[in-house]
């Protein structure tokens, strides 16, 4: 049986590099600190709305996140949210708009994390998916699940607080599996979901219930949706993914049993494939792999051998 834990060392899962940024997250509730480095001159803002910020191509060849010194952000006081702090004492914020900002030279264009994330630095990719993720829940939880009342940002952007019943409220995390079904012949179970492109397979996955380990939630996730049963379960990696707000568990899994009986609700179709089998199917076009960002194309590499062939849209 093949062990994974050994060949998981040069595994690059997008948005979870070390981004150089620290959060620095006891200065959220000093007021005083976050307005004197707000005003900071070296202070770096950028814009969020629905889940894209504006990115732009240097003449060096790489992408980058545009940002402005504070005095040119847009003006909003509730929806600024404090990232954190880099290496040379850098601030950067986050502001949540209805739209983004025009761009006077109008090289730069929006993008969202799936397209971004493989194209900006550690560091560019570490804000956006914060500020996202943030974004994402401010704009679902306006108001207190207590008592019904509109609720305040507090603790610059990471707090909700209900001035009615005094219920404070955190940025919601969903922990998700994901993960690679192996066979005793080393062949990949990947599925179809029902609305999904004819073609597109990938890793099975789903969210972990009420009361469950994440072992067992794997177990139970396959089974429900390909009729397979698993043994052995190994964590690899994780990977943020906020759309809207997923921590997505990533494990290599051994199945019981080649079996397959699709659930039909979630998966369509799924199937076994060797690696020529899987190689064949990607040079015809009869599959079309993951997204490149997401830890699913990982996983399929890690057992695959070699990078997949890539795919952003």
């Amino acid at each position: 049986m093949t062990t994974w834990t050994g060949r998981t060392t040069d595994l690059t899962v997008s948005l979870t590099e070390h981004s150089g940024i620290d959060r620095a997250a006891h200065h959220r509730l000093d007021e005083a600190w976050l307005a004197a480095a707000w005003s900071h001159p070296t202070t770096r803002v950028f814009v969020v709305s629905g889940g894209q910020a504006l990115i732009d191509d240097t003449p060096e060849g790489t992408t980058e996140l545009v940002t402005t010194p504070a005095f040119e952000a847009p003006v909003t006081e509730t929806h600024r949210y404090f990232l954190g702090t880099d290496d040379d004492g850098v601030s950067y914020f986050a502001l949540q708009k209805d739209s983004l900002p025009g761009r006077m030279d109008q090289s730069a264009r929006p993008a969202g994390l799936r397209e971004a994330g493989l194209l900006l630095s550690p560091r560019d990719a570490g804000l956006m998916v914060h500020a996202v993720a943030l974004e994402n829940w401010q704009r679902l939880h306006r108001f207190c699940s207590r008592c019904g009342e509109r609720t305040v940002i507090a603790a610059a952007g990471h707090i909700r607080r209900c001035p009615a019943c005094g219920a404070e409220h955190y940025p919601r995390t969903d922990p998700a599996v994901i993960m690679l079904v192996t066979d005793e012949h080393d062949r990949a179970l990947l599925g179809r979901q029902v609305h999904w492109p004819e073609g597109r397979f990938s890793t099975l996955a789903g969210f972990v219930e009420p009361g469950e380990s994440i072992e067992q939630s794997v177990r139970r996730e396959v089974f429900e949706e390909a009729g397979v049963t698993v043994g052995e379960v190994e964590y690899i990696a994780s990977q943020p993914w906020p759309f809207p707000s997923s921590l997505m568990l990533g494990f290599m899994a051994r199945a019981t049993s080649p079996d397959i009986t699709v659930d039909g609700e979630e998966i369509e179709e799924a199937r076994w494939f060797s690696r020529d089998d899987l190689a064949a199917a990607f040079e015809s076009g009869e599959v079309l792999p993951p997204f490149g960002i997401s830890i699913a194309a990982r996983l399929i590499e890690l057992w695959y051998g070699k990078p997949l062939p890539r795919n952003v849209t």
